[in-house]
């Protein structure tokens, strides 16, 4: 009897991982995420799954990324009624970033009917605050490294992956096939997380390629590279706004500052907000899990203590009142929603400002618009000019660059007899789909979206 495995998400674009994989009249979904960037992307959130919910036996994620776990209080309203399977970290995250995600989409709802901005009338939100909440009761936390079932004759065991806190290697074995999924694989150099840990032995390998047509800088350092930046801004009086990823980036981008004061190459009374109650909460998880990072309890405490966290909306508008230079981190980290939409309208149109772009923009967000130059943003349905400016990190990524997927692809023992290639733009997947080839003399793939293979 065959297994298969089928791409719902996660192929031809970073974003919305979701893969099926179907054994002896059982189904197993791994991650859950949501589409992100390109409306056709993002419509795609809203058409119905080719498959029941309901029929669905379990879920695993690989990590809490909205990419790959916010389509569950979806998933759940639509009928799914099984176990969300994951790390305990990743559990821990989930429960902040599921809700937050929900209000975020209630609030842009909100303000788009407020305004009249929407072409639906009434805009609704895609999913709300009591589904996300109803969603948090199917997870099910289990340690790393011991094997669990799922589903009757399914077995599972998450191993380390970096990138953020909770982040897992998924090894699932069934009917006699051992799969292996990557997840979001970070680096070995990563200032707050530890490097992924080694690949077990599989037939099959699903393997993400955000950087597969890169190499991050060998000679920068996100330390070295910030903090030219914050000083030129805070020398000319500006204001550096700094979208962030609420989980990860957040705490890797406060970790630098934290440092570089410590160095006194920036002024220990420069303000830094953390506008973002997500960001706030997940900074916090860093005490609650320390050993799945670098940082030790002294140094998460000055982290901490090196930022003023405004949680409520007036705290936020606060922010604007306050005179002199100062750094904003505002979610979300490719500006595709949230409270950075607000601050991006205040000083965008000032030369004395600057944006910092912290990582990878996916197509169509307004983050990759500013990374390409635009002259002006369309922010809650009115073009803003962009006279700010814009710098794009190259040291701050999560993700392994090309040459890491291939050190870890390497490092699988054996000969994997499938390697189906997601999580990637075109080039960047094709990119590494050439060097497999190449260098390590396997057949690999890149998947395509709704393509389905037996194993």
């Amino acid at each position: 009897m065959s297994v298969t495995i089928q791409f719902l998400g996660g192929a031809g674009t970073v974003t919305g991982s979701k893969y099926l994989v179907q054994h002896g009249g059982q189904q197993l979904l791994v991650d859950c995420g949501l589409f992100q960037g390109y409306k056709n992307l993002r419509l795609r959130n809203r058409a119905p799954l080719p498959v029941v919910p309901g029929h669905i036996g379990a879920v695993v994620l690989t990590h809490a990324h909205l990419d790959h776990s916010g389509y569950l209080p979806l998933l759940v309203r639509e009928g799914f009624h099984g176990k969300v399977w994951c790390t305990h970290a990743t559990r821990d995250l989930c429960e902040i970033l599921l809700p937050d995600s929900a209000h975020l989409l209630e609030e842009d709802a909100a303000f788009a009917n407020r305004h009249g901005f929407s072409k639906h009338q009434p805009a609704l939100p895609l999913y709300t605050v009591a589904d996300a909440q109803r969603a948090l009761r199917h997870l099910h936390p289990h340690p790393v490294y011991q094997a669990f079932e799922p589903l009757r004759g399914w077995r599972v065991q998450f191993f380390g992956a970096g990138h953020i806190l909770g982040a897992a290697q998924v090894l699932l074995e069934v009917g006699g096939r051992r799969i292996l999924f990557s997840g979001d694989l970070g680096r070995a150099d990563d200032v707050l997380m530890l490097p992924p840990d080694p690949p077990p032995q599989a037939d099959a390998v699903v393997v993400e390629s955000t950087y597969g047509n890169r190499q991050h800088p060998a000679h920068l350092n996100l330390i070295d590279e910030l903090g030219p930046l914050l000083a030129r801004v805070a020398a000319r009086g500006g204001t550096a706004v700094v979208p962030v990823f609420a989980v990860g980036r957040a705490q890797a981008i406060l970790y630098a500052i934290a440092q570089l004061k410590r160095q006194r190459r920036l002024p220990s009374a420069l303000p830094v907000y953390l506008d973002s109650p997500m960001a706030i909460h997940a900074t916090a998880l860093l005490q609650q899990h320390l050993g799945e990072h670098r940082l030790n309890h002294h140094e998460v405490q000055q982290l901490m203590r090196s930022v003023k966290a405004t949680s409520t909306p007036d705290e936020s508008k606060a922010i604007a009142r306050q005179s002199g230079p100062k750094v904003i981190l505002a979610g979300s980290g490719m500006a595709a929603g949230g409270r950075v939409l607000h601050h991006l309208k205040l000083y965008l149109g000032d030369h004395r400002h600057m944006v910092i772009l912290t990582g990878y923009q996916a197509p169509g967000t307004r983050g990759d618009s500013l990374q390409r130059g635009a002259a002006t943003l369309r922010i809650h349905g009115e073009d803003w000019p962009v006279r700010a400016e814009v710098a794009q990190l190259q040291s701050a990524s999560a993700h392994a660059d090309g040459d890491g997927l291939m050190a870890w692809l390497a490092a699988i023992p054996g000969q994997p007899q499938h390697t189906f290639i997601v999580h990637g733009e075109p080039d960047a997947a094709d990119t590494l789909r050439c060097r497999i080839e190449r260098e390590l003399h396997r057949h690999a793939r890149v998947a395509e979206h709704g393509a389905v293979w037996a194993l």
